[in-house]
């Protein structure tokens, strides 16, 4: 049994098939085996990975089974000590996965993120990703209001994040996890509805789908007691397409134009797991949250009337959200 499982779900992402899994393997370390799930393959990505990468596992579910699912089934097939979780457009340094573990020394440390940088362009050689300093994420940031941030994202590294520091929450883009700490967060769906800590483990959240359910479960893992480590010596380049837009809320036209970009999908889940996130494991919730969605209201309203169109799943899914909660609050911590 390899020490690491590396995970990727794909979905239609054959023009970075080639780059992304070369960089996989050419890691220094090689101690792992590599898993690909195939959430879409329109574009017959698949098909290439097979030609070119035949050492992958492949699990072809036969439909869009989302991030959170998609990698469900990996945690639960796979004994590995340790899971690396890398998106289809990452591109990995060589030494990423060496220098990640050794911040597993930790016992308590139950998730960690390289730092990763953004890239455009896939004509660029290795060289070029290396010449730019424009960051991705170096962990992620909880506020009280519910809004999450990469921290650094879309800023020039100067060396402001080069210190191995506790993050609140790691994007899954890169993430590495302990299984033991994934053990200790899964959720199970019994045959009468209702949830529970037993069989048939959720580790994240599959009623997310797609986005939030990495800060969700650093959020649960936090609040268990593990920690979630940014590693600044571990070092990728992500080609990141639904991103925050550069000024935030201080460039409101800015903010418009970064959402109108997304697709009306994303929109949706952005909004519906934001609170999702939110409910289940703020430990309190803050007047800055109700301001923050006030004024979120009215910006759909106006501006993305269309996201309202997931609100009938949102308040089919909001008892199970809250019996969520009230589980996650029973979870022994460490």
């Amino acid at each position: 049994m390899a020490k690491v499982t590396i995970v990727q779900v794909i979905y239609n992402n054959r023009r970075y098939i080639e780059p992304v899994f070369s960089a996989i393997f050419s890691q220094t370390y090689k101690d792992f085996n590599v898993v690909a799930v195939i959430s879409g393959n329109d574009d017959k990505g698949k098909e290439l990975l097979m030609e070119k990468f035949p050492q992958v596992e492949i699990i072809d579910p036969g439909y869009n089974i989302g991030f959170a699912a998609g990698h469900n089934l990996v945690f639960k097939k796979y004994q590995s000590e340790f899971f690396q979780l890398v998106n289809p457009d990452l591109i990995l340094e060589p030494q990423y996965i060496e220098r990640m573990l050794k911040a597993f020394d930790d016992p308590k440390v139950g998730a960690a993120t390289g730092k990763l940088y953004q890239f455009k362009d896939l004509r660029f050689k290795i060289e070029d990703y290396r010449n730019n300093k424009i960051l991705d994420t170096t962990g992620v940031t909880i506020f009280k209001s519910g809004r999450a941030r990469d921290r650094g994202q879309h800023e020039v590294d100067n060396g402001q994040y080069d210190q191995l520091v506790n993050v609140q929450a790691v994007s899954a883009a890169g993430a590495m996890y302990r299984r033991s700490a994934l053990l200790h967060m899964k959720m199970s769906r019994l045959s009468t509805g209702h949830l529970a800590l037993s069989t048939n483990p959720e580790y994240f959240d599959e009623d997310f789908h797609s986005y939030w359910e990495d800060v969700d479960l650093s959020w649960r893992m936090s609040n268990a007691g593990w920690k979630n480590i940014f590693v600044p010596l571990a070092i990728g380049y992500h080609g990141r397409e639904a991103g925050s837009s550069k000024k935030g809320y201080a460039d409101v036209i800015g903010f418009i134009r970064h959402h109108k970009k997304l697709s009306p999908r994303v929109r949706e889940l952005n909004y519906q797991n934001h609170i999702f996130m939110y409910i289940k494991n703020s430990p309190y919730f803050y007047p800055q949250f109700f301001a923050r969605e006030f004024f979120m209201f009215f910006y759909v309203l106006f501006f993305e009337i269309g996201t309202f169109k997931v609100l009938p799943q949102m308040f089919k899914l909001m008892p199970k959200m809250w019996e969520k909660r009230k589980l996650i609050s029973t979870i022994i911590t460490i």
